[in-house]
C-alpha cells in the first residue's frame, strides 16, 4: 500500500521534519525509550482524497469534547514507539488520525494502525485550545531536557518566573528566541487531565511549559520551531549547571542589560 505521503509535498515535509526533531531529541539524550511526544495539526495538507480515506482503526475515545477539532486532522506518535525509530520511519511509528463528528472520538486512517501515545488527549486538548484562541501554532512537543527538569528539583525554581529570569539571564538569545519565558506547573500525573488542564492556563502566558521532575511542553507554528525553543532554555539552563560544577553561582545579566536587550529587540516586558 502506498504512503499517504506520497505525492503531497506539504504533508511529506511536515512529517519528515517532525522525523528530523525526533533524531535530534535521542542524539540530546532527551528521549529515553518511548519518552516524549509529538503532535501535528496537519489539516491544512488534507485534500478531498484523503477526506474519503476510510478508517483503518474503530473509533477511539478522547475523553473529552473538543469542539474546534471536528474535521481536524492530526500526526501522532505512536504508543511505545521510540523517537530514534520514529526519526527513521516516521509513518511505521506513528499514524495520522481523522477527529470525528462527535468531537470526542478519533480514528486512524493512514498509514498503519499505529495507536496514539496515552497522552494524545492531553496534547489533543491544547491543539483545541490553541484553534479556539485563534492561535497560528500547529505543532506540540512534549520530550525531557536534562538540565531544565534538573532545575525543577531546587523548590527554588518552581516559583513563578525565577527560572525565567535565571535563564534569560545566562545569555542574551534566550529572552530574544524565548520573550514569553518558561511557565511552571507542580508535579501533576502524567498523562492526566489536571495535567493537561494546568498546560492550557499556562499556555496564555508562555509558549514553553515546565513540568516539575518530568519535562516540557512546547507549542510553536511548526515542530521545529517548538524544539528550537526548548534547545534555547536548555542551552542557559547548562550554562548555569556548568557554573554551578565549576563552584560558582553564576552573576547572570544585570536587570540593566536585560532591559538594554528589551529595548533593542522589542520584546514583551
Amino acid at each position: 500500500m502506498e504512503s499517504i505521503l506520497k505525492n503531497r509535498p506539504a504533508l511529506e515535509h511536515a512529517v519528515w521534519q517532525a522525523a528530523e526533531v525526533a533524531g535530534y531529541l535521542w542524539q540530546k539524550g532527551w528521549a529515553e525509550r518511548n519518552g516524549g511526544n509529538i503532535t501535528l495539526n496537519i489539516t491544512e495538507y488534507v485534500d478531498d482524497e484523503i477526506r474519503a480515506l476510510p478508517a483503518i482503526s474503530e473509533p477511539i475515545a478522547i475523553g473529552m469534547h473538543l469542539p474546534m477539532l471536528k474535521g481536524c486532522y492530526f500526526y501522532c506518535k505512536g504508543t511505545q514507539k521510540r523517537m530514534r525509530d520514529l526519526a527513521r520511519w516516521p509513518m511505521d511509528n506513528g499514524s495520522i488520525i481523522r477527529i470525528l463528528d462527535d468531537c470526542e472520538h478519533y480514528e486512524i486512517i493512514a498509514d498503519n494502525p499505529v495507536m496514539p501515545t496515552s497522552e494524545a488527549p492531553a496534547h489533543l486538548s491544547v491543539h483545541n485550545y490553541l484553534l479556539e484562541k485563534g492561535s497560528p501554532c500547529r505543532a506540540s512537543l512534549h520530550t525531557h531536557p536534562i538540565e531544565l527538569i534538573a532545575l525543577t528539583h531546587n523548590k527554588a525554581f518552581l516559583e513563578k518566573d525565577v527560572a525565567t529570569r535565571t535563564l534569560w539571564s545566562m545569555i542574551p538569545e534566550t529572552k530574544a528566541f524565548c520573550p514569553r519565558g518558561l511557565g511552571i506547573i507542580p508535579y501533576e500525573l502524567p498523562g492526566s487531565v489536571m495535567l493537561a488542564e494546568a498546560t492550557i492556563r499556562e499556555l496564555d502566558d508562555y509558549d514553553v511549559v515546565m513540568w516539575e521532575k518530568h519535562g516540557v511542553f512546547a507549542v510553536d507554528v511548526d515542530i521545529m520551531s517548538a524544539f528550537d525553543q526548548v534547545d534555547v532554555l536548555n542551552k542557559s539552563a547548562l550554562i548555569y549547571v556548568a557554573a554551578k560544577s565549576m563552584g560558582f553561582e553564576p552573576d547572570g545579566m544585570s536587570d540593566e542589560q536585560m532591559a538594554e536587550m528589551t529595548r533593542a529587540f522589542n520584546l514583551p516586558k
